[in-house]
């Protein structure tokens, strides 16, 4: 029986949020779509092509707008794209160990190349851009995976003697008040702040 590739993957991604990354696998989606595991080869040659899919279906759902507009200012560009690659990726369970490690599709290679036209033509020389775009990626990465861990295992916060650690005691209750989106801006503003600084600051490294 052949599988219908959109299907598989959907019901990947369901699977996904049911038991988490650890619990995927080739043979409990086949299981779910009732056919023979060698059918999902059709689509899939292992189970990295399938995350590969899942993570590309993950980018068409939820992250919206990915090209940049005509004229727009990259800064307001990258705040825009960085925060649906995270809606993304905590969208589902584990998105963001999915999309870690995964290859990059046809259709994301003119996103890529639209992205590196704007930051050159802002100043930043080809090598900066993607460097930048590479650093930013992993940035929304980082904190997409840490912010999914801490769902599953909340910090511990208490116990913190004001007396012995004052500084320490007054931030993690204001850690605690805070929330995940709140703390990715914070980092986002403070990463394009650096960008920015060394656009004016600094000659385009060659």
């Amino acid at each position: 029986m052949k599988v219908d590739r959109q299907r598989a993957v959907a019901e990947a991604l369901a699977l996904l949020d049911e038991g988490g990354l650890d619990e995927l696998s080739t043979r409990k989606l086949a299981q779910r779509l009732g056919v023979q595991q060698p059918a999902l080869y059709w689509h899939f040659r292992d189970k990295q092509a399938l995350l590969d899919a899942m993570n590309a279906e993950l980018q068409r759902r939820a992250h919206g707008r990915r090209i940049p507009l005509p004229g727009e200012d990259w800064r307001a560009y990258l705040t825009t794209y960085a925060t649906g690659f995270r809606t993304a990726l905590l969208s589902v369970r584990d998105g963001a160990r999915v999309h870690a490690g995964s290859h990059a599709e046809a259709p994301d290679l003119p996103v890529a190349e639209a992205q590196l036209t704007l930051l050159t033509e802002t100043g930043f020389s080809a090598e900066e851009a993607l460097n930048g775009l590479v650093a930013l990626s992993r940035y929304v990465v980082g904190s997409s995976l840490e912010e999914q861990a801490e769902q599953l295992r909340p910090p511990r916060l208490d116990g913190i003697e004001a007396g012995d650690f004052p500084l320490l005691s007054r931030v993690a209750a204001a850690y605690g008040r805070s929330d995940g989106e709140a703390r990715f801006r914070f980092g986002l503003n403070l990463f394009l702040d650096g960008m920015a600084a060394h656009l004016t600051g600094h000659e385009p490294s060659r």
